[in-house]
C-alpha cells in the first residue's frame, strides 16, 4: 500500500486554480465572448504535468516518464483514443444536414403546440445520434428560435428544451466522448453502461416531457416552421444507434455507419466525392484537444497514484462518505466538482477516472454503475452552469439571431438535468442494485 501524500494531489490544484481562475477573468472580468473556451486546455494540463514531474525530486526522471509511459500506455486509454478518432470520422463523413432534417420533418406533422415538446424530443434523437450535445445545439438551436418567433412560446423556453434534450443524448449515446471516457475509464462495455444509465435517464426524460407538455400544451400559439427536409440522411444514425444498443462491438458499428453515410452523401449529392476525405480529416482533427487532454491527463493521474496522491484522497472520502449509497454519491460529486471546474464533462469524467476507479474497488461498486454514475452527474452539471459551452452556444445563436437573452433567463427552463439529478438520486438511494 502507498504512503499517502496529498502534496501529490497538487498538480490537479494548479490545473483547477489556472484554468478556473483565467476562465473567470477571461468570461466575467474582461467580458470575451466565451471566455473559457478561449484557454488553451492542453497547455493548463502541460503546466499541470511539469508540476507533476518537479514534485518528489528524489525520483529519476527516466522513473518517471517510466511512470508516465505506462499510464498513457494502459489498454483502456488506448482503446479510448482509437473510438474518438473513428467517430471523429463518423462525423465528418455524415455531417449535419440530417440532424435538421429530423427536426422539420416532425415540425411538419405535429401541432404548433407542441413545438417545444418536439424540440426536446428531436434534440435529444440527434444527440443520441450524433454523441455531441455542442454540436446538436448548434444545429436545433436556430431551428428554436425561429419556432419561437413563429409559435410565440419564449426563446429561453424553446432553447432550454433543446439544452436537455441534447444532455439526455449526450448522457447515452454510444458514440459521445462522456460514454466512451466513462465506460473505458471503468472497464465495462457501452451496452452494459447503456442499460444501467437508461432506467436513470428515462425516468427523467419521462418527467421532463410531462412538464412541458403541462406547460405548453394549453397555449394560444401560432403557426408551426416548414422546411424542406432528407431523412434519407439519417440512416447511418440509425443503423450506428441500433448497432450499439444490440451489443455490437463499437469500431464495427462505427465503421458501418462510415460506410452507409459515405454512400449516400455520395449518392445522394449531399458532399462532393472530392471533399469525402476532406470531411473525414475534419472530424479527426475535432477529436484532437479531447485525445490529448486524455493523454496528459493520464501521464499526470500516473504520477499522482505513484506518490500516493490516491489514497491521500481515497483517505479523505471514506471519512465523508460513508457505505456503498454515500460511495457512489461522492463519486457523482467528484466528477461534477471537476465539472464546475473545468467546464467540460469529458474532461471531468477523464480526470475523475482514477479516482473513481479506486473509489469502485473500495466500495464495492460494479463497474457500469460506476460509468453511469460518472456520465450523468457529468451531464447534471454541464446542462446546468452557466458557462458552459452547451449553453454560451444557445445564447450566441439567441443574439446572432437578434434575441438577448441570458444564462439566468435559460436555467429555469432547463428541466432535463434537473429531473435527470432527481431521477440519479433516487436510482442510488431507493432502488436496489441488480446482480
Amino acid at each position: 500500500m502507498k504512503k499517502r501524500n496529498f502534496l501529490a494531489l497538487l498538480p490537479i490544484g494548479v490545473f483547477l486554480v489556472l484554468y478556473l481562475g483565467l476562465g473567470v477573468v477571461f468570461e466575467y472580468v474582461l467580458k470575451i465572448s466565451m471566455g473559457f473556451y478561449k484557454i488553451p486546455i492542453v497547455v493548463v494540463f502541460l503546466i499541470a504535468l511539469i508540476v507533476a514531474c518537479i514534485l518528489k525530486p528524489k525520483m529519476k526522471l527516466d522513473d518517471k516518464l517510466a511512470v508516465m509511459s505506462k499510464g498513457v500506455g494502459d489498454k483502456n486509454i488506448v482503446t479510448m483514443l482509437l473510438i474518438f478518432m473513428a467517430a471523429g470520422v463518423f462525423v465528418g463523413v455524415v455531417g449535419r444536414s440530417s440532424a435538421e432534417s429530423v427536426a422539420y420533418f416532425v415540425l411538419s406533422f405535429i401541432p404548433a403546440r407542441f413545438a417545444v415538446l418536439v424540440l426536446f424530443v428531436v434534440s435529444a434523437f440527434v444527440s443520441l445520434a450524433m454523441g455531441t450535445s455542442v454540436g446538436t445545439i448548434t444545429l436545433i438551436a436556430p431551428i428554436a428560435v425561429a419556432v419561437s418567433g413563429s409559435s410565440g412560446f419564449s426563446v429561453p423556453l424553446c432553447l432550454g428544451a433543446v439544452v436537455g434534450g441534447a444532455m439526455f443524448g449526450d448522457n447515452l449515446s454510444f458514440i459521445s466522448d462522456t460514454t466512451i471516457a466513462a465506460c473505458n475509464g471503468q472497464g465495462c462495455k457501452m451496452q452494459d453502461k447503456f442499460k444501467a444509465n437508461f432506467w436513470i435517464a428515462l425516468p427523467a426524460a419521462l418527467a421532463t416531457v410531462a412538464i412541458l407538455a403541462f406547460q405548453t400544451i394549453g397555449a394560444d400559439v401560432g403557426e408551426a416552421v416548414v422546411k424542406e427536409y432528407n431523412l434519407i440522411q439519417i440512416i447511418p444514425y440509425v443503423l450506428v444507434l441500433l448497432g450499439g444498443i444490440v451489443g455490437i462491438n463499437v469500431f464495427l458499428v462505427l465503421i458501418i455507419g462510415i460506410v452507409s453515410g459515405a454512400i449516400i452523401m455520395l449518392v445522394t449529392g449531399a458532399t462532393p466525392a472530392t471533399e469525402l476525405l476532406a470531411n473525414m480529416g475534419s472530424g479527426v482533427s475535432g477529436m484532437f484537444e479531447t485525445s490529448m487532454v486524455a493523454v496528459l491527463v493520464a501521464a499526470i493521474c500516473a504520477l499522482i497514484n505513484e506518490y500516493g496522491g490516491f489514497e491521500a484522497l481515497l483517505s479523505l472520502i471514506k471519512k465523508v462518505f460513508k457505505g456503498k449509497k454515500g460511495g457512489t454519491l461522492g463519486m457523482g460529486l467528484l466528477v461534477g466538482a471537476m465539472d464546475i471546474a473545468t467546464a467540460n464533462n469529458t474532461v471531468a469524467i477523464v480526470m475523475a477516472n482514477p479516482i473513481a476507479k479506486e473509489m469502485a474497488q473500495n466500495y464495492n461498486i460494479k463497474p457500469r454503475k460506476a460509468a453511469s454514475i460518472l456520465d450523468t452527474f457529468s451531464c447534471v452539471f454541464q446542462g446546468i452552469i452557466p458557462y458552459g459551452a452547451q449553453m454560451l452556444v444557445a445564447l450566441t445563436v439567441a443574439t446572432d439571431l437578434g434575441h438577448t437573452v441570458s444564462a439566468f433567463d435559460v436555467i429555469p427552463h432547463l428541466i432535463y438535468p434537473f429531473m435527470l439529478l432527481l431521477s440519479s438520486l433516487i436510482f442510488i438511494f431507493l432502488i436496489p442494485e441488480k446482480k
